[in-house]
């Protein structure tokens, strides 16, 4: 599979995560977006990601970035950090590590994730045809 491909596939997710939150953000004055990476910082690459769905950055969400710089046994901590601060969703691309850590930290945000592995293998979700947790829908279940 293409990396231009996969990430119009991530991209398309996260607008389906986007158009849950900005009716949300109706409620709650700026939905708080959790990025949790086990690289270095990638805020622009977020930035403009999200930009492509209608969210910018203190325009109309806010983004809490905890970044493990390659230490990915802070991943878990880092995670629990989102939970407490209680992000509207986490995204968690690039590798299992931090969607894992996510997972762990919690049953009730939603998590966005963008692996390059099957899912399903490295025990994100259940299964592909019922996944064990569906927070959005826009048309497809998003995990």
């Amino acid at each position: 599979m293409s990396i231009l491909l996969r990430r119009r596939e991530f991209i398309a997710t996260l607008g389906g995560a986007a158009w849950s939150l900005a009716a949300r953000a109706q409620q709650m004055a700026l939905p708080v977006i959790g990025y949790l990476s086990a690289g270095s910082p990638e805020q622009s690459q977020i930035n403009l990601t999200l930009a492509e769905v209608g969210f910018v950055e203190g325009k109309n969400a806010a983004i809490e970035f905890r970044l493990a710089h390659l230490d990915i046994d802070r991943l878990p901590e880092l995670a629990a950090d989102l939970v407490r601060r209680r992000v509207a969703v986490i995204v968690a691309p690039g590798n299992a590590a931090a969607a894992l850590a996510a997972k762990a930290a919690t049953t009730t945000i939603p998590i966005v994730f963008d692996i390059g592995g099957d899912p399903v293998e490295t025990g994100l979700v259940a299964s592909l045809n019922r996944p064990e947790r569906r927070h959005w829908r826009g048309g497809k279940n998003h995990y």
